[in-house]
């Protein structure tokens, strides 16, 4: 069963960076592909970015590109979320996500929903406030 814990959350201030953190653990053959959802107060989780290990392929939300960076550490089989230039908007429970090697190759963007996922960690509050 994998486990996946996330960390690095907090009040921050507008103009911030914040660097997130998810730690997996139980099993790398269920972890192929890692990314990051968030839930802002009152809206349904939305899709941030995804990362694929064996080329390190990434791809992001239209909203946050040019942000947002996913990136990972394969020895210690964690996935980060580094953000920059933090905004109000940004406010949300940020949650990490994983799943096993698909049977097909598709492209990344195809995985940018909820169901294509099959494990989560609780999330980590951010809070972006002046």
């Amino acid at each position: 069963q994998v486990q996946l814990v996330e960390s690095g959350g907090g009040l921050v201030q507008p103009g911030d960076s914040l660097r997130l953190s998810c730690a997996a653990s139980g099993g790398t053959e269920s972890t192929y592909m890692m990314a990051w959802f968030r839930q802002a107060p009152g809206k349904e989780r939305e899709f941030v970015a995804t990362m694929r290990w064996s080329d390190g392929g990434t791809y992001y939300a239209e909203p946050v590109a040019g942000r947002f960076t996913i990136s990972g550490d394969n020895a210690k089989n964690s996935v980060y979320l580094q953000v920059v230039n933090l905004k109000p908007e940004d406010t949300a429970v940020y949650y990490c996500a994983a799943r096993g090697r698909p049977r097909y190759t598709l492209p990344l963007r195809t995985f940018k929903h909820e169901s294509n996922y099959d494990y989560w960690g609780p999330g980590t509050q951010v809070t972006v406030s002046s």
